[in-house]
């Protein structure tokens, strides 16, 4: 065999390595970006106390893993019922008056259903709580702070000041601050509260919303200027302090959520800090609008064990799979309780429809 026959065979077996090594690589390895260019776009309103949720490393994991890429834009729970929906596959409030109230301005969903559940709290500073402990406002309860719906109504309604109520460092009239009642649920829900207070602890009725809208609406009106966000307005709490925020209602996820995701800020004000459960409260729901095929797939997702307990875990959100097993211990936040007691029911769709207009107008 001459020198050039044996040059050409050489090459010949160096093509044909390269080419068959080629086809195994294309045939055994899988490209790093091969799910994300597969991955569905899905995108909705969100209520701003469950953006750390939809934020969190392992959801977005999961969300791949299920094809989808979840985009979002915060919204208050009332407010995106009235808002732009072109293009959007899904809304996702804070409870099912918005839903209610969604339906009454012609939002359909394909799909709805509840995902999550938090109980409806106020937050405030040791001094207050120890301050408002004197007049019967609050009281503890082993570990556990309550705050007396009954009480707290009827010192509003008075007029009274923060020194009349027993804590001196206050300025101004008594009052507990709240989203807009309007455009945010955890606002709206307070509102319920008020109204189900002022008909002797019963769900209000169209009636007695009439009746009393002009009290809820001079009782709203001491707080000024309210935030249109739940997180917006907790994180003001934590921020400004105690001179401007003695009090606001929020959800009880949201200081599970921050002991989790920001043990640095939940160090800060741990020792200070008063989580609060109204006498009674009202439980939050969390309802999941699919608007399209796209928005169903997320709700799939959403209502998943591994979302599910993700969404309790490092979230603070109670759920159809938590039960009790799992203690609220595990974030280490003191005052916090594994069964929520002494819940009263909104009022009935026609009643909480009437105050939200009224509180509008």
């Amino acid at each position: 065999m001459n020198r050039n026959r044996i040059v050409g065979l050489i090459s010949l077996i160096v093509v044909v390595a390269v080419v068959c090594g080629f086809a195994v690589w294309r045939t055994t390895s899988k490209p790093e970006s091969g799910p994300s260019r597969s991955a569905v776009s899905v995108t909705g309103y969100l209520g701003g106390e469950k953006t750390g949720l939809f934020d969190d490393s392992q959801f977005t994991r999961l969300a791949a893993d299920a094809g989808l890429k979840v985009d979002y834009r915060k919204a208050g729970s009332l407010d995106m019922m009235m808002a732009d929906r072109a293009g959007m596959d899904y809304l996702f409030p804070s409870s099912r008056t918005a839903v209610e109230y969604g339906a009454s301005k012609g939002v359909k969903a394909a799909r709805q259903d509840i995902v999550f559940n938090s109980p409806i709290v106020v937050y405030t500073h040791k001094s207050v709580a120890e301050g408002l402990a004197k007049s019967g406002i609050m009281h503890r309860d082993g570990d556990v702070w309550r705050l007396d719906m009954a009480k707290a109504v009827d010192a509003m309604k008075a007029g009274r000041t923060w020194a009349q109520v027993g804590y001196a460092g206050g300025y101004g009239v008594f009052h507990i601050e709240s989203t807009d009642p309007v455009k945010s649920n955890s606002g709206n829900e307070y509102a319920a509260l008020l109204a189900n207070t002022m008909n002797g602890g019963q769900p209000a009725t169209r009636a007695t919303v009439k009746r009393d809208a002009p009290t809820i609406r001079s009782i709203f009106a001491k707080s000024g200027w309210m935030e249109t966000s739940s997180e917006d307005s907790f994180n003001q709490f934590l921020t400004l302090g105690v001179g401007s925020k003695p009090m606001m209602v929020g959800y009880e996820s949201q200081i599970l959520d921050l002991a989790v995701n920001n043990p640095d800020a939940w160090a800060q004000v741990k020792d200070d800090l008063v989580i609060a459960y109204p006498t009674p409260t009202v439980w939050s729901t969390h309802t999941f609008m699919a608007l399209d095929a796209k928005g169903e797939k997320l709700l799939t997702l959403l209502e998943s064990k591994p979302v599910q307990k993700l969404a309790w875990e490092r979230h603070g959100f109670r759920s159809v799979d938590f039960s009790g097993t799992d203690s609220i211990t595990r974030f280490g936040v003191p005052g916090t309780v594994d069964t929520v007691q002494n819940v009263t029911e909104l009022p009935p769709n026609d009643a909480m429809q009437d105050l939200i207009e009224a509180l509008r107008h």
